[in-house]
C-alpha cells in the first residue's frame, strides 16, 4: 500500500529530461530544491510514508514531502518498493534519470528501471565511508577533509560508478551537524553538474574498483547507542572527536555517578579539548559548581560546554551547573 497524489506543475521547464526524485530528510531536500530552481523537469517524488511520532503520536511529515505538496510535484510514498502496484506507477512516469538522496536501499527493479540510470549523490568521497552514515563516522574519527560523490546505483549499496567528486576540508572544531549543513548545500550544486553532463551524453564514470588500488576505504556502518557510548579511558583528541561526530544526532552518552552510586545518563553535544598530563583518573570530575566542567581522559581533560540530563532539555554548561549540586566527588563512565 501506499499514498498518491497528483498535481500538475505550471512553471515552464527548460530541460526535456525527466526526472524522479527519491528522497526523505532535509539533507535531500537541498538537492530537490536544486533542481527544481534549475529548471529541470522533476514527474514524481518518491519519499517514505508518513508516520505517527512523538508522545501524543502525531503524523509526522517527511521533509521531502512537504517540499513536494508545496511545490506541486507529483508524490508517491510506497510502504514496499517492490510491491507490483507502486513499480507500475513509477514507470508510468516515464523518468529518464532517477535521482536518490538520503533514501532507502532500491530493488534493481526500481533502479535498472531509468534509460540514462539511477545516480545517488553520497556524503563522503567513495569508495571511503560506504555505508549509512558517513558524516558522523568522518567526524568520528578526525579526518581533515571529506566531500560528496554522485554515482549510478549498482546491485551493491555504494560500488557503482562514480561520475563526479567534489572535496572539502574539514575544520577541527566542527560538528557532525555542521558538516551535515555544509555537505546539504554543497550536494544540490552538485547533482545540478552531475545531470547536466548526463544530459550531454557523460560517459567517463569511473569504476570503483579501479579506485580501491590506491585507498583502503574506511566504513560508515549504521550507528547504534553503543557506537555513542563514552570512554573515558581513550585519548583526549579521541573522545573529543567522538562528541563532536555525534553532535547534535544521535548525540555521545555516558553516565554521571553520584558518591553514592546513583546514575544519571547524560548526552554530550559541546566540549573543548585539553591534551596534556591528565589531571586524575578516567572519568574523574573537576568543577568550580558554576562554570567549569572538566573530565580526566587517558593523556588530558575535557571541558564540557553543552550537554542534556536523561529527561531534561539540552543546556550550557553554566546552566547546568546552577540547577545541579554537582561536586569533584561524582565522576563519569
Amino acid at each position: 500500500m501506499f499514498e498518491y497524489a497528483l498535481v500538475i506543475k505550471s512553471a515552464t521547464m527548460s530541460s526535456s529530461t525527466r526526472i524522479v526524485f527519491m528522497g526523505t530528510p532535509e539533507f535531500a531536500v537541498s538537492s530537490l530544491n536544486a533542481l527544481v530552481e534549475h529548471g529541470f523537469h522533476v514527474v514524481g517524488v518518491i519519499t517514505s510514508p508518513d508516520k505517527a511520532a512523538g508522545r501524543g503520536q502525531r503524523i509526522h511529515e517527511s521533509a521531502v514531502k512537504k517540499y513536494a505538496l508545496e511545490h506541486d510535484l507529483p508524490l508517491l510514498q510506497p510502504t514496499n518498493l517492490k510491491d507490483p502496484d507502486f513499480q507500475e506507477r513509477l514507470a508510468a512516469l516515464k523518468a529518464d534519470i532517477q535521482i536518490v538522496v538520503a533514501f532507502r536501499m532500491l530493488p534493481e527493479s526500481v533502479w535498472n528501471m531509468p534509460p540514462k540510470g539511477t545516480v545517488n549523490l553520497h556524503a563522503s568521497l567513495l569508495p571511503n565511508y560506504r555505508g549509512a552514515a558517513p558524516i558522523n563516522w568522518a567526524v568520528m574519527n578526525g579526518d581533515t577533509a571529506t566531500g560528496l560523490t554522485t554515482f549510478f546505483i549498482e546491485k551493491e549499496i555504494d560500488t557503482g560508478k562514480v561520475i563526479f567528486q567534489e572535496k572539502m576540508a574539514i575544520p577541527y572544531n566542527w560538528t557532525a551537524g555542521q558538516l551535515h549543513d555544509e555537505l546539504m548545500v554543497m550536494g544540490g550544486a552538485l547533482l545540478v553538474k552531475t545531470v547536466k553532463a548526463i544530459e550531454s551524453g557523460f560517459d567517463n564514470a569511473i569504476d570503483q574498483k579501479q579506485m580501491l588500488d590506491i585507498i583502503d576505504p574506511l566504513p560508515a556502518p549504521k550507528i547504534f547507542k553503543e557506537h555513542c557510548k563514552i570512554n573515558w579511558q581513550q585519548p583526549t583528541t579521541s573522545i573529543y572527536n567522538h562528541i563532536r561526530g555525534l553532535s547534535p544526532y544521535p548525540a555521545a552518552w555516558c553516565e554521571l555517578v553520584s558518591p553514592e552510586g546513583d546514575i544519571h545518563q547524560i548526552k554530550l553535544f559541546k566540549c573543548e579539548e585539553d591534551a596534556h598530563v591528565s589531571s586524575g583518573t578516567a572519568g574523574a570530575i573537576k568543577t568550580d559548581g558554576k562554570k567549569l566542567w572538566t573530565v580526566a581522559c587517558a593523556d588530558g581533560d575535557i571541558r564540557i560546554e553543552e550537554l542534556q540530563l536523561a529527561g531534561k532539555k539540552r543546556m550550557h554548561v553554566g546552566d547546568f551547573l546552577r540547577g545541579f549540586n554537582l561536586t569533584d566527588q561524582w565522576k563519569l563512565q
